[in-house]
């Protein structure tokens, strides 16, 4: 289920220890159950209102870029587990559980220094995960592009007999071909199979007499081989055409049919590994954008609180995922 934080930032008329005190004894009053944490902020570097009237424009679409690259990731997350039938696990960040990190925040000094400018932060932040949002794209094209081949072959091999690749059903004794003699593949509607077996002696002159057996059934159509006199196969496949008989085009090929084999294999384990490949690296990434998130939300706590253009309350990001399965309401002062 959804579990939703609100980050806010609050006016201290004294101090913050009083403040957080206050509000945990007004909270507990309307909601015993409902914890509060701390969300550090640290003192980033305020610059000119000018820079801060400025900076809030982008702030919420950038802010909106962030959150929606994480909830992407996520759903790819989701999409690739269930295909796999891997267990749901639960997203990390750095090894620590979302929650866990969302509740402990700490600012990361190392990637965004402090005495760099909100400017600075937010260009980087947002830098870093459009770089991640491309190549997330670039990662889920190139397993996509094996999943629609592999797609395509499973359709010609899974579809009706008029037009599913046949090479897995016809084996090297069901075909006669010799300086003059040549084997036919007819694809017969299944209710007019009596009638090509009453008939199909007489479609063409040289017709190997019960030379017909049926290969392969399915809902719709049965597969028929006959044997004829290659010098008669295009006469025979006129009248055949007339009748409702589909003669497929067939050639058997031992070494195609082994490079399809092969082909097939190494699709499915390059699907296999692509698979795997990008999992691993959507958890990965999933924590390093929602890292960032939560930075960017520490920045618009903190611009939010020294611009005068701040809302009537507060600046809230509201975070959702599908870890948690109990709905709770966390309201953490800055």
């Amino acid at each position: 289920m959804a579990t939703r934080y609100w980050a806010v930032s609050l006016p201290v008329p004294t101090s913050a220890s009083s403040l957080w005190n206050s509000l945990q004894e007004s909270i507990s009053k309307h909601s015993f159950d409902t914890p509060l944490y701390r969300f550090n902020v640290p003192n980033l570097r305020v610059g000119t209102l000018d820079s801060l009237l400025s900076l809030s424009d982008d702030l919420f679409k950038s802010n909106s870029f962030v959150e929606g690259v994480s909830h992407k990731i996520r759903r790819q997350i989701e999409e690739l587990e269930r295909v796999s039938g891997v267990e749901t696990s639960a997203l990390t960040v750095d090894g620590v559980p979302v929650d866990s990190y969302l509740t402990r925040f700490v600012w990361d000094e190392a990637k965004y220094p402090t005495m760099s400018s909100l400017r600075e932060i937010v260009d980087s932040i947002h830098g870093q995960v459009a770089r991640i949002e491309d190549d997330l794209k670039v990662r889920v094209a190139e397993y996509n592009n094996v999943r629609s081949q592999l797609n395509a072959i499973n359709r010609k091999q899974s579809g009706s007999l008029a037009v599913r690749e046949l090479s897995n059903l016809v084996k090297p004794e069901d075909i006669i071909t010799s300086e003059h003699l040549v084997t036919l593949l007819a694809v017969v509607p299944k209710y007019s199979q009596k009638d090509w077996l009453s008939s199909y002696e007489t479609l063409a002159t040289y017709v190997v007499p019960r030379s017909s057996k049926m290969l392969h059934e399915d809902n719709e159509y049965a597969l028929y081989t006959v044997t004829l006199f290659a010098r008669v196969a295009d006469n025979f496949k006129t009248s055949a055409r007339e009748r409702g008989f589909q003669i497929r085009d067939f050639e058997y090929n031992s070494e195609t049919q082994e490079s399809r084999k092969q082909e097939l294999e190494k699709l499915m384990l390059d699907q296999d590994t692509l698979r795997s490949s990008l999992l691993q690296w959507c958890y990965t990434s999933y924590g390093e954008v929602f890292s960032s998130w939560m930075h960017f939300c520490a920045v618009r706590l903190f611009a939010g609180e020294h611009s005068e253009i701040r809302l009537a309350a507060s600046l809230s990001c509201q975070l959702y995922w599908h870890l948690l399965s109990k709905v709770r309401r966390k309201y953490v002062p800055s």
